[in-house]
């Protein structure tokens, strides 16, 4: 019987090419937390997704997508939530259990299939027009870690930061404000601001809020309600 000998350099490799081939095609088990890091701030129902890399839940520099507008202007995630289960994605919704109130956390897990590289998260900033805190399309590491990761506040350019009540329904002007938020919300402000120069994703300049509670321009509280990024902490491990 002929015996045929591998080399050890040949078979080295084969074992290598084996290992990195499993390494790209198994699923991870993540561990989530995610931390509101402001004064006075809200955030509204958190959806977070892994999901491939050519999706994406919004775009900084593109027209927010309808989607998109429902989350940031009245904290409505089902449009996302329906649109991420079209991509296959692997979704989290809504760790808090409601609102994620400032200085606090919410932690998850989330399983994402072998194809879903890129993790996306976002929620609504409240008191806010059109601000959320967003991820846009993190890669996931392969190497397993805790790992960090500071969220701005972004303004989906859909809505005149008029920082006065309101709705809070796609295309109508104005600020939702659930009841958590009712008592600390002022009222009668007449608007800092009727038009919105910027109408595509972009970097929250934050609200300018006044003092007073019962008019004035503005129905935000300035020294409670305005911030400065980063809006929130992501810490994830990977196992």
């Amino acid at each position: 019987m002929k015996v045929i000998k591998q080399s050890p350099i040949k078979s080295a490799l084969t074992v290598l090419a084996l290992s990195l081939a499993s390494s790209t095609t198994m699923a991870q088990e993540l561990s989530i937390t995610v931390t509101n890091l402001t004064q006075g701030l809200h955030f509204t129902p958190v959806i977070t997704a892994a999901h491939a890399s050519d999706n994406h839940i919004f775009m900084a520099s593109e027209m927010a997508s309808t989607e998109l507008q429902a989350m940031a202007e009245g904290g409505d995630i089902s449009g996302l939530v329906s649109m991420l289960n079209n991509a296959d994605a692997n979704i989290n919704e809504n760790p808090a259990a409601g609102l994620l109130a400032p200085a606090m956390s919410a932690s998850f897990t989330l399983t994402n299939d072998s194809a879903n590289t890129h993790l996306s998260l976002a929620a609504m900033v409240l008191p806010s027009n059109d601000g959320f805190v967003g991820l846009d399309s993190w890669v996931i590491p392969e190497a397993a870690g805790t790992y960090t990761v500071f969220l701005n506040a972004y303004d989906a350019g859909t809505e005149a930061n008029d920082e006065i009540r309101g709705s809070g329904a796609p295309g109508e002007a104005g600020m939702p404000v659930p009841p958590p938020l009712d008592a600390v919300i002022g009222m009668n402000g007449t608007g800092v601001t009727d038009m919105e120069s910027n109408d595509k994703v972009h970097i929250h300049r934050g609200s300018l809020g006044d003092s007073d509670m019962s008019a004035g321009t503005s129905d935000i509280n300035n020294s409670v309600q305005r911030w400065l990024n980063p809006v929130a902490k992501l810490t994830i491990t990977v196992q």
